[in-house]
């Protein structure tokens, strides 16, 4: 993703996201050659909740995701997992703490007579 993507989401109002997510739904349920009373029916939602949604409208986020269910878009929710990160400055401490050679195995055998365990 460039940066000039992410700005253009940032400039965007809620209602021109919101269109654009029902835009997004409408596409892919037409081109899925599905109605809007067979999605509706099969999430579990009203035509007129559909409608909504695909104009851009308030819906809860529980209906977007019974129809992203449906239309088997939930592959979008990718986006939202968090991975863990190491932080620059925690991955330097740990290559400083990295083993860089192997020990004589004479020598680990002396330092083991030496102690009284």
């Amino acid at each position: 993703m460039n940066d000039n993507s992410y700005n253009n989401w940032v400039s965007m109002s809620d209602k021109a996201l919101g269109a654009t997510i029902g835009n997004f739904i409408k596409h892919h349920r037409l081109n899925q050659n599905k109605t809007q009373d067979e999605v509706s029916a099969a999430a579990g939602i009203s035509r007129s909740t559909l409608s909504l949604l695909e104009r851009g409208e308030k819906v809860t986020l529980s209906s977007l995701i019974q129809v992203l269910r449906v239309l088997e878009l939930l592959h979008i929710m990718d986006i939202f997992q968090i991975s863990n990160e190491i932080s620059p400055i925690e991955y330097a401490k740990l290559q400083k703490n990295k083993r860089q050679r192997a020990r004589n195995q004479n020598e680990v055998e002396n330092t083991n007579e030496d102690t009284e365990w």
